[in-house]
């Protein structure tokens, strides 16, 4: 007797081959819908998450198709789909009894109700003294996926206030916050996090701060600065999802890049009035944000960077008009992307949301992938290097460069280096040597006559510089930097890993040995005027102690 081996399939693969098998012998007919999730999961007697990880098996081998807002479709049995549907459905065939055979109690008669999915071992929580209990519940939740999770938000104002307060309340673990602008009296309106009294604060700070009161016990940092040109590669590099809260095509675009060079998901979220869209970019899975650019947009950057100086100082006229609404609605969308994102789940890579607050409608749609597209880019291998940006010199990296690459070496950077401002009608030169966006446009007139006055400038070291001597940190590279070396044949890139303790350490609002809270609290008496160290402390200023 031939011995065959046994097989062991996946509870996902029998609801797949059970489906199959009923497509091929028409029980469901090309071209109608399959029934709701909720009546599929009650007939098959399988969780939510099989389900769906099941029929995205399905539409890989195209024998269903979703229609977005509608449901699920059985497409027609072709030459195409055929030899997988069979595949599929080989378990469902072996399964049910030969021909002629009764019904046993190891065979049932009716239909087959598939055990329930051992995905999960039931843990039941503590819900008084376990704020994320009911997480648990979930059947896809995975607490210590969510709790060793790295996020990074990219703007705190209506959006990124929704999307902060969304990832506290769910327990993410380590959330970085980029902002760099400060609280004015019409961000109240919008921004749950924000009180009258931060007025004039920064805004990642305050964010940052209000989040971690949300939930203490996550780990939370933030930066105020530029995404373009202030944040250390190697800060993305360690995250495992970034959402852009942004309200400029520029800040998008150098998200967008820093993304695909480190190989990082991000969630883009933008609103105006009652309108909303987001969408997910994943390296390698269809279209990047600069793909979705049209050409109109891409000649109004084109203007903007026609004059360097110029384009660092375009900032918008006016502010999107928005309301709280909308940032709540696209502001949760956003969170649960990322959610999707740090549990592995399938997400809609290269597509975009639209929805509609004034009709209550929403769809989406697919953008085209670009073959030429510049984003497209991913860094090789990584060296880590023991220097930070405030000591290495560039002569110091350059010599790391040379004897990787040999002689024709050089280092490439990611913005431009103002050299000098040469005054078309003095003639007089002013010798810079300070990264591009620390030089405004009224700095480029010439002090004398009012000229605006010819850059010089450059991206490139060749190891001739007479300023090779200089920091990194004083050429604008930012901590923990990612910088490149290039010969014309490879490309090596190198980490300025000397930085990550300063860098990233998600430690902002922490209680410190060094200042623990109780230290604080013996200082204050009745009555005594103290000044708060703002740094550590998210209450800014004067604090006056009365007896009432």
């Amino acid at each position: 007797m031939a011995i065959k081996p046994i097989t062991h399939k996946t509870l996902t693969e029998i609801t797949a081959g059970k489906l199959a098998a009923s497509i091929l012998d028409g029980s469901l007919q090309a071209g109608k819908q399959l029934a709701p999730e909720r009546e599929l999961i009650k007939q098959l007697g399988i969780g939510r998450s099989t389900l769906r990880e099941a029929l995205k098996v399905l539409a890989e081998s195209k024998l269903i198709e979703p229609r977005p807002g509608i449901g699920w479709f059985v497409c027609a049995i072709s030459e195409s789909n055929v030899a997988k549907a069979h595949a599929l459905a080989q378990e469902e065939r072996q399964a049910a009894p030969p021909p002629g055979k009764p019904a046993t109690s190891e065979t049932p008669t009716g239909p087959r109700r598939l055990p329930v999915a051992p995905e999960k071992p039931l843990h039941i929580p503590n819900l008084r003294t376990d704020r994320l209990g009911t997480f648990n519940f979930i059947s896809w939740w995975e607490r210590e996926k969510v709790e060793a999770a790295k996020v990074m938000v990219v703007g705190a104002g209506a959006l990124g206030n929704e999307v902060l307060k969304n990832l506290a309340l769910m327990g993410i673990g380590h959330i970085f916050v980029v902002d760099f602008d400060t609280i004015e009296a019409a961000n109240l309106s919008r921004s749950p996090l924000f009180r009258e009294s931060d007025s004039g604060r920064r805004k990642a700070q305050v964010a940052a701060a209000r989040a971690k009161e949300l939930n203490p016990h996550i780990h939370i940092q933030y930066l105020h600065g530029d995404i373009t040109t202030q944040i250390g590669l190697g800060v993305i590099r360690r995250m495992d999802a970034l959402i852009g809260c942004l309200d400029n095509r520029e800040a998008r675009l150098a998200l967008n890049r820093y993304a695909y060079w480190m190989n990082k998901p991000w969630v883009d979220g933008a609103i105006q009035e009652l309108l909303g869209l987001v969408r997910v970019f994943v390296p390698g899975q269809g279209a990047c944000f600069e793909c979705s650019l049209t050409e109109q947009a891409r000649r109004d950057l084109a203007v903007r960077y026609s004059c360097p100086l110029l384009a660092r100082q375009n900032v918008l006229l006016g502010k999107v008009p928005t309301t709280p609404t909308i940032a709540s609605i696209i502001g949760a969308m956003q969170s649960q992307e990322a959610l999707k994102l740090i549990h592995g789940m399938p997400v809609e890579a290269g597509k975009v949301i639209h929805f509609n607050g004034l009709t209550n409608e929403m769809h989406t749609s697919a953008y085209l992938a670009r073959q030429d597209c510049e984003s497209h880019w991913s860094y090789g291998e990584v060296s880590e290097l023991p220097m930070r940006a405030e000591t290495a010199t560039l002569d110091d990296l350059f010599k790391i460069a040379q004897a990787d690459l040999g002689p024709g070496a050089v280092i490439e950077l990611d913005q431009e280096l103002i050299l000098a401002l040469e005054c078309p009608q003095c003639k007089t030169i002013e010798q810079v040597l300070r990264p591009i966006s620390e030089v405004s446009f009224e700095a480029a007139h010439c002090p004398m006559c009012g000229a605006l006055r010819e850059t010089q400038m450059t991206h490139v070291i060749t190891g001739e510089e007479p300023f090779l001597k200089h920091t990194l940190s004083s050429i604008g590279v930012p901590q923990l930097h990612i910088l490149r070396a290039f010969n014309q044949q490879e490309y090596r890139f190198y980490e300025l890993t000397g930085d990550l303790e300063q860098a990233l350490h998600f430690s902002h609002f922490e209680e410190s040995a060094s200042h623990p809270k109780s230290v604080l609290r013996q200082r204050l008496h009745l009555g005594e005027t103290v000044e708060l160290e703002e740094e550590n402390n998210p209450a800014r200023g004067r604090v006056l102690f009365h007896n009432d």
